[in-house]
């Protein structure tokens, strides 16, 4: 039974359940037709790729014809490495001088605003919640911060 059910997996024969039984069976040019069927489409794979690597060497063909190497196209080429050189240099110096830039420094200012802000507004949330529990359970405000560790001299900025 196994090696009938290994034949059913690997697509070699067929099997109905009818009734209680279990019935195989192979059609004897079947298998002939599946593996013309698969040569058929690797063939077609074929002509693809060929036709695909026939357009592809004829657009790298197409591509060299300007790109001759001449005085003209070296001297071109020299002159451009010699160009990135001289960006890179110059984007190099900029990053030293970055810290100094205008819009850099005001961006800087308005997110130390930001965070100025922020950090009043969690200080005033601290005292918000310290006077509402010193009311509701009759605690010191001392003992409060006591016991949360918040500094005596903790204010806002």
């Amino acid at each position: 039974m196994d090696i009938v059910q290994s034949l059913v997996d690997d697509g070699m024969c067929h099997c109905e359940k009818i009734g209680t039984s279990n019935y195989f069976w192979a059609f004897p040019s079947e298998s002939a037709i599946k593996r013309q069927n698969r040569l058929k489409a690797l063939e077609k794979d074929v002509e693809q790729m060929e036709a695909k690597k026939r357009e592809l060497t004829d657009n790298i063909e197409k591509a060299q014809l300007g790109r001759e190497q001449t005085d003209e196209r070296t001297s071109l080429n020299e002159e451009l490495a010699e160009i990135e050189t001289q960006w890179n240099a110059q984007q190099t110096e900029l990053q030293a001088f970055k810290e100094c830039d205008p819009v850099l420094m005001k961006q800087k200012r308005d997110e130390a605003v930001v965070a100025r802000d922020a950090a009043n507004r969690w200080t005033d949330n601290i005292f918000i919640m310290q006077s509402w529990a010193c009311e509701k359970f009759g605690m010191d405000s001392a003992a409060f911060a006591k016991h949360f560790d918040i500094p005596e001299d903790m204010d806002n900025i």
